[in-house]
């Protein structure tokens, strides 16, 4: 990890080489839908649902286990922070899913700590 100018999150230096470090910087646009101190949430370039965001720390963490290992109450706030995207998006009530994936055998392609926010339709089980 390198870092570049500042640091993400307050806490967490960024990963010049990362997409979503770059999206955190403003090297990258993105849709934002949310923005606080330490999270930023923002719609998927190639939604699954109709409700498609993800929801990053703004600090570069490589996975959600890393970053619950790092404690300071990070990953809740990532949780509430979907929970309010689905509020927003008025897909609360009838039901959402925040995923997480970890590693290449679950389909996580970039390597920065993010979670799927999905609803807006049925959602099915097992997911595929």
């Amino acid at each position: 990890m390198t870092e570049a100018a500042g640091t993400a999150g307050a806490d967490r230096p960024f990963d010049a080489e990362c997409l979503f470090c770059k999206i955190v910087s403003g090297a990258i646009p993105a849709e934002v839908v949310l923005d606080t101190p330490r999270a930023l949430a923002f719609r998927d370039i190639n939604p699954q649902a109709p409700l498609h965001v993800l929801v990053i720390p703004k600090g570069h963490y490589r996975d959600v286990a890393e970053l619950a290992a790092a404690g300071g109450g990070l990953l809740d706030e990532l949780v509430l922070a979907a929970r309010d995207v689905a509020v927003e998006a008025g897909a609360a009530d009838k039901g959402y899913r925040v995923v997480f994936n970890v590693g290449a055998g679950a389909g996580q392609t970039v390597y920065h700590t993010h979670a799927h926010v999905l609803g807006g339709r049925g959602l099915t089980w097992p997911p595929g």
